[in-house]
């Protein structure tokens, strides 16, 4: 019994010590402030459709170089069959700031992670 009670209030000590410490943490209505690895955030325009540039597939997922109005943009979405030239609209998603590809074994400075085409 005194052991239970042992491990259950270690339990919660560590809890709460990871969970509510790290008082460095920007406030979700915050704007990010730069480009951060692995920071994640929300589109802001909801349209995102060009030209395809440049495509490569890698670990189930389509890479694809989008360039619309002289603007070029990569996109992540879920294995698609494109090819250069080929003009497309994408589903808005998530941005990623820094992701790093293990399977392209490259780094994107900005990609956005679509749930596929329109």
């Amino acid at each position: 019994m005194k052991l239970s009670k042992l491990v259950f209030a270690v339990c919660v000590v560590f809890f709460f010590s990871v969970s509510g410490c790290n008082a460095d943490k920007q406030d979700a209505s915050a704007p990010a402030s730069g480009a951060q690895p692995g920071v994640m955030t929300a589109q802001a325009d909801n349209s995102l459709s060009g030209k395809i540039v440049e495509t490569m597939d890698s670990g189930g997922y389509t890479y694809v170089f989008l360039e619309n109005n002289g603007k070029k943009t990569w996109v992540a979405l879920p294995a698609a069959k494109v090819k250069v030239g080929q003009e497309i609209t994408c589903q808005p998603g998530v941005v990623m700031n820094n992701f790093t590809s293990k399977t392209l074994k490259r780094t994107f400075s900005s990609i956005i992670f679509s749930n596929g085409i329109r």
